[in-house]
């Protein structure tokens, strides 16, 4: 007599409406597809296909699956030395801890898309159409440069569960239907299913933000990366210096009595919010991580030849003098100025950025031979 066993292992596929990818028809409907050419996406997406890694990461293994589909450089290490995009990565729009429990929602996996690089376009079903979902999805499973994920209810296709993302992964045109990749592998495999019938489970309202669902087109965005430093989402301490330099600071040259540039960098500098250490800090890591030695490609060291060119000729600028001659006015006081804490006031925490901002433009934090910053 065997024990009873905990737990659930698979669930059946409903079918129809759905066509196991690894049936009989399924591997028919795949192979007249390719014969038709809507399966070029395919290739890229199988190659990462990956099984979300908690229940409530469907939209998280969705994104990522996509973004390495699509070569999008992270832009930091995964494990290793490796870039490489994991649902552990992505957690600037919302925390992770929080997904976890309740799952993503459209709107938040749109940020999350757009924060880690991607060129985005959302569509609520209520702000599009079938027939320009039809056009989008053949369009997509033509190339490879562009990929879906579909936001639907599961209950459409009799299956077990709510809301869910999954990659698209091709299309039958024959019979309008939609080869759906189910990242929730342990639940569901790969399958087809009617488009129509998909449009209808995305057409359905999102309980907890009382929205429609729909589908975002991803693509690699066309720009070049950028050529000094990128400010990445995840540390949200350059909002809040953005905000500072944007909002604070014209306020405050107008109130002060500021005659010439000196008095204006003391206005800046003097008034300098408390999260600026850490703005400060990470862009010193960021240069760290630069003059690390590490093996560049041909591309990535021309990028950074053009980047020192550039840094040289901001040295050259009259703007640049006089912050150096500031701050360097500042360094004889830095010798006993306070470290970061968390109990440091205010005052005190400016006058340990200062210095580490005299520090980091004068090359401590970066190459001694040329005070890169």
């Amino acid at each position: 007599m065997k024990m009873a066993m905990a737990g659930l292992y698979k669930r059946v596929l409903p079918s129809p409406p759905a066509v196991d990818f690894a049936s009989s028809d399924g591997k028919q409907l795949f192979i007249e597809a390719i014969q038709n050419g809507t399966m070029e996406g395919f290739y890229k997406l199988i190659s990462y296909f990956q099984t979300q890694s908690e229940p409530a990461y469907c939209g998280l293994a969705s994104l990522s699956m996509v973004l390495n589909a699509l070569a999008i450089d992270p832009g930091r290490k995964w494990k290793g030395p490796w870039r490489w995009f994991d649902e552990s990565m992505l957690d600037c729009c919302e925390p992770l801890e929080k997904v976890k429990e309740k799952g993503i929602s459209f709107g938040k996996l749109v940020c999350l898309a757009h924060c880690a690089g991607a060129k985005v376009q959302a569509f609520r079903t209520n702000q599009s159409s079938l027939d320009d979902f039809r056009k989008f999805v053949v369009r997509c499973s033509t190339s490879d440069d562009c990929h879906i994920i579909s936001s639907y209810h599961r209950a459409t296709f009799k299956q077990t569960g709510t809301g869910h993302f999954s990659p698209i992964g091709g299309y039958h045109a024959g019979r309008d239907m939609a080869l759906i990749l189910d990242v929730a592998r342990f639940k569901y495999p790969p399958h087809w299913v009617p488009l129509r019938l998909l449009w209808e489970a995305m057409e359905s309202v999102d309980e907890a933000t009382r929205q429609c669902r729909g589908f975002l087109l991803i693509s690699r965005p066309h720009r070049d990366p950028g050529l000094l430093y990128t400010l990445s989402c995840k540390h949200e301490s350059w909002v809040k210096v953005a905000k500072y330099l944007m909002d604070d600071v014209p306020n405050l040259v107008k109130t002060d009595d500021v005659k010439d540039v000196h008095k204006v960098l003391s206005v800046v500098f003097s008034s300098l919010p408390s999260h600026f250490g850490e703005f400060i800090k990470w862009i010193a890591e960021v240069r760290r991580r630069e003059d690390g030695g590490q093996n560049l490609s041909l591309e990535e060291n021309g990028r950074l030849s053009l980047k020192e060119e550039v840094l040289k000729q901001v040295q050259e600028t009259g703007l640049f003098k006089h912050v150096v001659a500031f701050l360097s006015s500042l360094t004889l006081c830095c010798r006993n100025a306070p470290t970061l804490s968390d109990e440091n006031n205010l005052p005190d925490i400016a006058a340990t950025v200062c210095c580490q901002g005299a520090e980091l433009l004068s090359g401590a934090f970066g190459s001694s031979e040329s005070g890169k910053w």
